[in-house]
């Protein structure tokens, strides 16, 4: 009888970590760069984050860069969503 408890615990952990793993890649944020809102050139990371509307550089969410300018996401981060195991796909813009 243990083994059959066995069988069974190994189970239901097994799923649990199924589940774990669908919640937390569904509820991911979505890569975040500081880039120049019109060239969209790839830009340091205290061009976003100054918080007093000073810096040149806007969020995009999302995307690849390549040559240092991005591309394939989008600077609202409702609109992209991190594709996973059991998610949707992922928005454009």
């Amino acid at each position: 009888m243990a083994r059959g408890r066995l069988r069974s615990s190994t189970v239901v952990l097994g799923g649990m970590g199924v589940l774990a793993a669908t919640i937390t890649s569904c509820g991911s944020e979505p890569d975040r760069r500081c880039v120049d809102p019109i060239s969209r050139d790839v830009l340091p990371s205290y061009e976003c984050d100054d918080g007093k509307g000073t810096g040149s550089g806007t969020y995009y969410y999302g995307g690849s860069k390549s040559g240092g300018k991005v591309s394939g996401g989008s600077f609202d981060k409702a609109a992209v969503e991190r594709g996973g195991f059991g998610c949707s796909g992922s928005g454009g813009g």
